[in-house]
């Protein structure tokens, strides 16, 4: 490929040091580290984020970049094109579609953004795709890949830089997929993770306060969100082929505050509106139809529901608790169905997803108690995680839950409140508290229990080392109680401090749940590790 190719992709790129001969292109990165022979250098930056990409422009250059691009003037570079763009970011995302062939136009693509339920919707809708035989690609939180071909993802970002996007887009055409599965966080859509993707079907669950520390409004934060629905307009690039163009759609959530504007938002797009809810609740003036479940009744560990759809009636079996569960996989069929899938191929798809890494995983060592790993790290997930549990158990609630640092500091006192609220007793411990103090993080959680009535040593316990917080519940679980252990689920480090600089260890929630069963005297100890 010659760079000209890439520099057409892009609004109004001006050179500013290149002679117009044929420059060769491999591949397009923002990482310096990866830039070799061939390959385009992009120096990205996002407010709130301390790196700036052009300042590692000269190490690009000493790799061998074949070309860097910029969005403000640098000093001369001798020898290496320097193209000047109005944004980096979006010259990232149509070079890296550009590179890999625009594989969104020869894909059915579904976008899954919210506060809470992205990940466990993203993961039914592609089973569903799987079981219809799609081959779709899936790029979540919990992992990545195409169709049954899954990778845990262990990066601490659910939607990754629109290199590692395009990739999976071109992997799954190569595949002989047809259809694409993509989780889209607040922060990746503001960054232009997922530009140059014309998406065919955008679902956006419940939108509650999160990240107002990078967006500093929930207007902001929301209108964030809602740009995945902008996206549903036809965009740069290829126009969809014939073989995977469906009519576009916005499956929103009936119940969300939000819902109006939302549902504004995709019409203005040219997007029709289906809605979904449980209960009664009448179709919303904007929605254009619905996908509604009713009749709900709780299962062993799950919840069997009556679904109704404009693509028929069905028995609903979700083998994950709660009714935010009904609620995602209704987010999923109505995600599905706009792509020809039959509801009597959605349905077995969707009761077959029973374990998704760290959400409402349950932990049995032979204990007389359940334990419950859940990535809940929102009041309104928090708040659902307990109220689900306490009409599941007639024992104690124990749970226990920290708050990130450098993050909504907002939510923290609301967590404390809705723990106060839910729970028996809460152990406030460590989650990711990066270069803050996490004493003082606590502290702020503990100031929203204690408004709500709950009093230190009765109600909850500071207990910062969180892998001492969990042994401590594990120790105080009682027969018939319920230990949520929230807000880690599936991440494998907690992000710290260590003399003052970033430091992350290594972590595996259900690892260590498992370790204080049998410390606690139930199951057997793990081999080579010495039980105290």
């Amino acid at each position: 490929m010659n760079i000209q190719l890439l520099l057409d992709a892009v609004d109004g790129p001006v050179v500013s040091a290149w002679d117009g001969s044929p420059v060769p292109v491999t591949a397009v990165t923002s990482d310096s580290r990866e830039v070799g022979p061939g390959v385009v250098f992009v120096a990205t930056h996002h407010r709130g984020y301390a790196r700036d990409g052009h300042d590692y422009v000269d190490d690009a250059v000493r790799r061998g970049a074949a070309a860097v691009v910029v969005d403000r003037q640098l000093p001369t570079l001798r020898g290496t094109p320097v193209v000047m763009v109005a944004s980096t970011a979006q010259a990232l995302a149509r070079m890296a579609a550009a590179v890999a062939g625009w594989p969104a136009a020869r894909l059915s693509i579904v976008g899954v953004t919210g506060t809470d339920g992205k990940t466990t919707t993203s993961s039914m809708a592609h089973a569903v795709l799987v079981a219809a035989g799609r081959v779709p690609g899936l790029v979540a939180t919990v992992a990545t890949g195409v169709g049954a071909s899954l990778a845990p993802n262990r990066a601490h970002v659910t939607t990754p830089d629109p290199v590692a996007v395009q990739r999976v887009l071109a992997a799954t055409i190569d595949h002989g997929g047809t259809a694409a599965v993509l989780e889209a966080t607040s922060h990746g859509l503001d960054q232009g993770r997922v530009d140059a993707i014309e998406f065919d079907v955008a679902v956006v669950t419940r939108v509650t306060h999160d990240h107002l520390d990078y967006h500093g409004t929930y207007d902001a934060y929301l209108d964030a969100k809602a740009s995945l629905l902008d996206r549903l307009a036809p965009g740069p690039g290829p126009a969809k082929r014939d073989t995977v163009s469906v009519p576009k759609v916005a499956a929103i959530l009936a119940s969300d505050p939000a819902f109006g504007y939302l549902a504004g938002r995709a019409k203005r797009a040219g997007a029709s509106v289906t809605a979904f809810e449980t209960g009664p609740d009448p179709r919303p003036a904007l929605a254009d139809r619905m996908v509604r479940a009713f009749d709900l009744r709780q299962a062993a560990w799950g919840t069997d529901a009556t679904v109704e759809t404009p693509w028929g009636r069905g028995r609903l079996e979700v083998r994950l608790p709660g009714e935010f569960n009904v609620l995602n996989a209704l987010a999923a069929i109505a995600a599905t169905g706009p792509l020809n899938v039959p509801l009597d191929v959605a349905l077995p798809a969707i009761a077959g997803v029973d374990a998704l890494p760290g959400r409402m995983t349950r932990i049995d060592e032979g204990q007389p108690f359940t334990v419950v790993v859940d990535f809940a790290h929102t009041a309104d997930s928090l708040g659902a995680v307990l109220r689900e549990m306490r009409a599941r158990s007639s024992g104690r609630i124990i749970v226990v839950f920290g708050a990130a640092g450098q993050r909504d500091r907002a939510k923290r006192p609301e967590m404390g409140r809705v723990a106060a609220s839910h729970a028996d007793f809460a152990y406030l411990t460590d989650e990711d508290p990066r270069l803050e103090d996490r004493d003082s993080i606590i502290a702020e959680i503990a100031a929203g229990a204690i408004e709500a009535g709950a009093r230190e040593g009765e109600g909850f316990a500071r207990i910062p080392d969180r892998r001492e917080a969990v042994r401590a519940a594990i120790r105080a679980a009682r027969r018939g109680d319920v230990v949520v252990l929230a807000g880690k689920g599936h991440e494998t480090s907690i992000d710290g401090a260590l003399s003052g600089r970033a430091h992350s260890v290594a972590w595996d929630e259900v690892g260590e749940a498992r370790e204080a069963l049998r410390i606690a005297g139930y199951g057997r100890p793990a081999a080579g590790k010495q039980v105290s």
